[in-house]
């Protein structure tokens, strides 16, 4: 498996892991990405926020990215991650592999926060950044509604220290 910054050609596999994501709570969306808006999204990725895709036999497998975590001067230092894993290459290993790239990534542009919010059903999302050496620092109790059901986000966060760098 092979990763890398993802280009405007890996629109429709980031597309398609993404929309069925949107199917789930496991994203706060409520409707697919259009074509267009998936390629926008990846044109508005470069440097410290750049998109990543693990690509196994020319398929696009899984993505993550930084985002800005607040727009803020004084959150500058701080991103928050996102992965996502197509359904059929879950629990092989993709999602490890991208979370430690982003957390590269952030080290090299000399990020001190990493944030991850994520939906508290989530198990293997909330074991994947525990291994990954997150803590949970809170729980935001029903902030998001989808399916007629009110949803938590787990908060966790992972600091990278001077010996990190």
């Amino acid at each position: 498996m092979e990763l890398r910054v993802a280009t405007l050609t890996d629109a429709p596999g980031i597309r398609a892991i993404y929309n069925a994501a949107v199917e789930t709570i496991y994203t706060f969306d409520l409707r697919p990405r259009s074509l267009d808006e998936q390629e926008a999204w990846i044109e508005k990725r470069s440097g410290a926020y750049a998109a990543i895709v693990a690509v196994d036999d020319a398929e696009v497998v899984g993505f993550a990215s930084l985002s800005s975590y607040r727009d803020r001067p004084a959150y500058s230092t701080t991103v928050e991650d996102s992965i996502y894993v197509r359904e059929d290459q879950r629990g092989r290993g993709v999602g490890r592999q991208l979370l430690d790239e982003l957390l590269d990534v952030a080290r090299q542009h000399g990020f001190h926060s990493v944030i991850a919010r994520i939906v508290a059903h989530n198990e293997a999302s909330i074991a994947l950044h525990r291994a990954a050496g997150f803590d949970t620092v809170g729980i935001e109790r029903e902030v998001g509604r989808k399916f007629r059901t009110w949803l938590d986000v787990a908060c966790m966060q992972r600091l990278l220290t001077d010996s990190d760098r």
